[in-house]
């Protein structure tokens, strides 16, 4: 499905994408030098954090200062050519800005954690040094990582470092340096195949753009909802929105749930709502939120 050169090995490994924020500066800096970090909202926060008791991590852009609601522009970013590698998260799932565009990094190894963004689409695999994503979001159930990683980056991976955190090992014994996430293998496997029964990603990134411009044109159209992210960084995985008052999100969470809508509380880090429209989403789902969420607006407005 994404059509993964032959120079690259893919790997399924255990854990979230949390613990490899840890393990990639282990494997792929080595001692004393840098790697530069896109920051764009909570996930990048946290993957800096944990990389900096590891590595010289460096804050090469950052949204903070406009509450991630926008990608910093290119010309602000600030990258050392020298640098191990760049990491960002094409998709921040709890303020929902996404990059629709790979990033130009020269040589620079580019690392991506597409832990909610993965398989939505088609993807240039080559443009990256190393892809990581947790499975929950569009592959299958958590514990299980996959990653995609060029095959010379692995010979830096450091002897030194116990075998169980080195990737280069993981990939020698075909993910089976330790017994394997089997349940997790298999749920990815049926999801695979059925990605492959709807038409692959590109009738995926059909389905996706159409799910996203339906809920985003009703936002936008509504006058009582309100999306907070510049349009032209507008996640199509995670859409989160406020309604005018906030005495009003109570009873739209309520309401929502009797109308078998579900978990659409935003993160406490930012409020309102959240619609998390993921590939396993289907187009009717969208339209039944939209169509609740006309009703209400009509009653409560």
């Amino acid at each position: 499905m994404l059509q993964i050169p032959s120079n690259y090995k893919v790997l399924f490994l255990q854990g979230g994408a949390t613990q490899h924020f840890a393990q990639i500066p282990m494997n792929f800096a080595r001692r004393g030098q840098g790697a530069d970090y896109l920051v764009t909202g909570h996930w990048g926060e946290k993957a800096l954090k944990e990389a900096t008791p590891l590595v010289q991590a460096r804050i090469a852009a950052s949204g903070a200062a406009g509450n991630y609601t926008a990608i910093p522009a290119r010309a602000d970013w600030r990258l050392d050519p020298d640098a191990a590698y760049l990491h960002y998260t094409p998709n921040e799932t709890i303020h929902g800005v996404e990059f629709h565009t790979i990033p130009e990094v020269g040589d620079v190894p580019l690392v991506a954690d597409l832990s909610s963004t993965i398989l939505s689409r088609p993807l240039d695999v080559s443009r990256f040094g190393i892809i990581y994503a947790g499975a929950q979001k569009n592959i299958g159930a958590a514990g299980l990582v996959v990653m995609i990683v060029r095959e010379d980056l692995l010979a830096r991976c450091p002897r030194d470092i116990p075998k169980i955190f080195n990737y280069a090992e993981h990939a020698a014994n075909e993910s089976m340096l330790n017994t394997p996430n089997t349940f997790g293998w298999y749920l990815a496997g049926l999801v695979f195949k059925w990605l492959l029964a709807q038409g692959g990603l590109a009738a995926m990134a059909e389905r996706n753009r159409a799910k996203a411009e339906l809920l985003y044109g009703y936002i936008d159209a509504s006058g009582f909802y309100r999306n907070p992210v510049e349009p032209s960084a507008r996640s199509w995985m995670n859409v989160p929105f406020t309604l005018p008052r906030e005495e009003l999100d109570a009873p739209f969470l309520k309401e929502a749930e009797a109308a078998g809508l579900m978990a659409l509380k935003g993160h406490r880090a930012v409020g309102g709502m959240r619609a998390s429209i993921y590939n396993a989403m289907p187009l009717e789902g969208v339209q039944a939120l939209v169509d609740f969420m006309r009703d209400f607006a009509r009653r409560h407005g």
